[in-house]
């Protein structure tokens, strides 16, 4: 079936471009330390928070505007250029010499990129319902699996080139994430020929009621759970360079992403079979809870084998909340304009990717890490409240994919 053959191209395509991202992304705070001379203490915890929260922002001021555009020229396209943004942006990073350069690299690179959205949106249109909530689980796990290998291979390449060649690493890896996409991935011509489509808030209102209520609930959703997760990655390196040496740490920063990123990887692949016992509501509920209970364990933890622990247990259970309010929002949204959705869905998701190392490195900087990871689980819980209340289990709407 050619939606198989897309979902394994994507696969690939998503796995080397996270490879770039992730090979260097979790070094922010070494490489602004180590080869930008930001001191340890505060004032390193205030630029990896504005650093790594620049991307977020912008990738959430441009995403919609993206977004409309696939539904109207195409998601592959989309694709492709999200690819090749990110590429140039992330590569020229390695010759950054102030925290300033980085920080404005960072906004571009979250302007330009945005390729988990694209991805995952084509993978939606393409996919049959039946089939949804497992293609968007594969499709988490190749980002997962990216998000793994990353650090760990920028942590070697680090270790044997230095700091700076990892982002020109990075950006060669989503380079060549566009041969996949290119070579193979074919999108329906019908789902690009939006011309009677009428505007995007006018197909809604012809969906089953309630959607609209649903799908903001999912994206808040999202954006609360990113800006916890998000906010948490920057505070457990962070915490790491408080116990230990920064070269001790820039090693064990790259054991820990990598094993948070093979939980994760695990959850998305597996998470589909507790459909068949159970609802996406109790899942994601579930998740977030328990999300929040482990980030307050790494709060709390006083070794680094603790902490690490939790936040690997964290990232398990987060990666079957990201696929699962993922395959939500795509059986709410009317097909005719998901990558609209996708791309709003994307602006909340964004949001909290730049809000959570934000506010995680201004809680850090006045109060200490501990405190901000605290705030990172307060954040996580208030996921589940609000996914325990008022999210409701979807069905599918307006016709989907060939089966």
């Amino acid at each position: 079936m050619n939606w198989r053959r897309n979902l394994a191209a994507l696969w690939l395509a998503e796995l080397t471009a996270i490879l770039g991202f992730s090979f260097a992304f979790p070094f922010l705070p070494l490489f602004l330390h180590r080869e930008l001379g930001i001191p340890n203490g505060p004032q390193l915890a205030f630029w990896s928070g504005i650093s790594a929260g620049a991307t977020g922002f912008a990738l959430a001021l441009t995403s919609p505007i993206w977004g409309r555009l696939a539904d109207r020229y195409g998601r592959k396209p989309m694709l492709v250029r999200a690819m090749i943004g990110g590429g140039i942006s992330v590569g020229l990073m390695g010759l950054s010499q102030s925290a300033l350069q980085l920080t404005a690299l960072r906004g571009i690179q979250g302007a330009s990129s945005g390729t988990v959205a694209a991805a995952t949106a084509l993978v939606a249109t393409e996919t049959p319902s039946a089939h949804l909530a497992w293609a968007l689980g594969i499709l988490n796990s190749a980002i997962s699996l990216g998000n793994a290998a990353g650090p760990a291979a920028g942590g070697l390449a680090a270790n044997v080139l230095g700091l700076r060649a990892i982002f020109l690493g990075g950006g060669l890896l989503l380079l060549l994430a566009t041969v996949p996409v290119l070579l193979v991935v074919q999108e329906g011509p019908r789902r690009i020929a939006r011309v009677d489509a009428g505007p995007p808030m006018q197909v809604l209102r012809a969906a089953r009621a309630g959607t609209i209520p649903a799908l903001a609930v999912l994206m808040v959703a999202q954006a609360l759970q990113q800006t916890s997760y998000s906010g948490a990655q920057q505070l457990v390196v962070l915490r790491l360079l408080e116990m230990m040496p920064s070269t001790q740490a820039q090693s064990l920063t790259g054991i820990t992403f990598a094993a948070a990123g093979i939980a994760t990887a695990l959850a998305a692949v597996t998470y589909s079979r507790l459909l068949r016992r159970s609802t996406y509501r109790i899942i994601v509920t579930t998740a977030a809870a328990l999300m929040g209970l482990m980030l307050l364990g790494s709060a709390l933890a006083a070794t680094p084998l603790l902490l690490i622990a939790t936040f690997v247990i964290a990232s398990f259970v987060s990666g079957s909340l990201i696929p699962a309010l993922g395959a939500m929002i795509g059986l709410e949204a009317p097909a005719v304009i998901q990558a609209t959705i996708f791309g709003v869905s994307s602006s909340a998701i964004s949001i909290g990717f730049g809000l959570g190392p934000l506010a995680g490195g201004f809680i850090a900087s006045a109060a200490g890490v501990r405190s901000a990871l605290v705030a990172s689980a307060v954040i996580a819980l208030l996921t589940a409240a609000l996914l325990g209340f008022l999210a409701r289990e979807p069905r599918p709407i307006i016709g989907r994919g060939r089966q």
